[in-house]
């Protein structure tokens, strides 16, 4: 049984949340008024409420998919990433010429990415043309899996 301490303290704050309460809704409904007087010739509250259905949604539609696929892990991405698809080179077609190759081209090497054709066209510059497998090695980042990847795409 609670004291007469604590039946006041209860009082007090559930009139202070009622009050809390009305003041809230209050303000709402006179935000809403503003709103609609600054801008009679537009449905904001409309567009407002398809706005949150949209959210809720895909929120909605998120947490299936989660739930379907298990516990923690990543919804399906719904597009592709043009981005990537676009950064990421294709494969070359034959052996590619190591000696006479662009950074682009040698990007497209299983292993190498732009950082690593930037180095091997700077060290080519600096040091004369690669004559085997064993002269990669001597570019920073190419160790002897790189040159392993590398030895069937390559020539020199």
């Amino acid at each position: 049984m609670p004291t007469t301490a604590e039946r006041h303290a209860l009082l007090f704050l559930a009139a202070l949340a009622v009050t809390g309460a009305g003041v809230r809704f209050q303000q709402s409904r006179t935000l809403d008024r503003v709103v609609a007087d600054a801008f009679p010739e537009a449905p904001l509250r409309p567009l407002a409420d398809r706005a949150v259905a949209a959210q809720l949604a895909a929120v909605d539609s998120a947490r299936a998919t989660t739930r379907r696929r298990g516990k923690n892990t990543k919804a399906p991405r719904t597009a592709p990433d043009t981005a990537r698809a676009a950064r990421t080179p294709t494969r070359p077609q034959g052996p590619v010429p190591v000696n006479r190759a662009t950074a682009q081209e040698l990007e497209r090497l299983p292993g190498i990415g732009p950082a690593l054709a930037q180095r091997l066209v700077a060290y080519r510059e600096r040091h004369g043309p690669f004559r085997s497998l064993d002269d990669l090695l001597g570019v920073p980042g190419i160790g002897k899996a790189t040159a392993a990847k590398l030895a069937p795409s390559v020539t020199f």
